[in-house]
């Protein structure tokens, strides 16, 4: 797949509006997904699209094995009734069982300067977090040293000098207490795998629905699967620079409809 460059007029600046309220997204079974609804869609424009991924839907994944890339290729595909293949470059990505904000390019340079911007730590990534217990103090910084399991897809605690150890950090603030849970905002300071969920756990306070990482509590829809299960994770907001016009965009992804009515009035 090739970038054409010939984006016709009408797709200029069709950026959709903030989000308002709690909006459900598509139902938790993407081992057969349907196509990306308008809510989904956070922004649109010549160069970027932004999209609330829902959980637990890989966001790129060989062909055959559904995906956000698939889905959002597939939107644009209908939407400008293109007659060939759709390019999207993926800067970044979620896990799995994460849902929020996913930013796709949609043409080579974008995707170069995008991704420049992820890879330079020059991009704000919010989430928010639905943990076990009752965090304090409200706000604080987070330093651990994490390295990736060897032939696993999770993180381990380690020792600075270990061989593979990183340092990992991570701001927070507490967001509301809900009695025995927490809804805090977790700002990495840095990229490490799955450094959020790791290191709220070692703290005592794993993710809701994280059973890898401790959590006792299960979260959202029920799945007899493992891999079809969510966690408390949400990307609530990505700050980027546009490529082209180097304005600030800041797109703000709503709750899935199964966190419940946890934000504050």
């Amino acid at each position: 797949m090739s970038d054409s460059g010939d984006t016709p007029a009408a797709e200029q600046g069709s950026a959709a509006p903030g989000p308002v309220s709690v909006s459900p997204l598509l139902p938790v079974s993407p081992t057969e997904p349907a196509a990306l609804t308008a809510d989904q869609i956070l922004y649109e424009d010549y160069h970027l699209l932004a999209v609330n991924k829902p959980a637990p839907l890989l966001t790129q994944a060989p062909p055959g094995v559904p995906n956000l890339e698939a889905l959002a290729k597939a939107y644009i595909k209908a939407k400008y009734a293109k007659p060939g293949g759709v390019y999207l470059g993926v800067p970044h990505r979620l896990d799995r069982p994460v849902s929020g904000v996913v930013c796709f390019a949609r043409n080579t340079k974008a995707a170069q300067r995008v991704h420049s911007q992820f890879e330079h730590h020059q991009v704000r990534k919010v989430y928010w977090a639905l943990v076990e217990g009752e965090v304090t103090p409200d706000t604080g910084v987070c330093e651990d040293w994490l390295r990736k399991v060897p032939d696993e897809p999770r993180a381990e605690r380690a020792k600075e000098g270990d061989p593979g150890a990183k340092l990992a950090m991570l701001e927070y603030r507490v967001v509301r207490r809900l009695g025995d849970r927490t809804l805090v905002e977790l700002l990495p300071l840095t990229g490490r795998m799955h450094q959020l969920r790791v290191q709220m756990a070692w703290r005592g306070h794993p993710v809701l629905g994280d059973e890898m990482y401790g959590s006792t509590r299960p979260f959202g829809p029920v799945a007899e699967v493992p891999r079809d299960r969510v966690v408390a994770l949400h990307a609530r907001s990505l700050t980027i620079t546009h490529p082209f016009t180097t304005h600030p965009l800041t797109w703000v992804a709503p709750l899935p409809a199964y966190w419940g009515d946890v934000e504050p009035a």
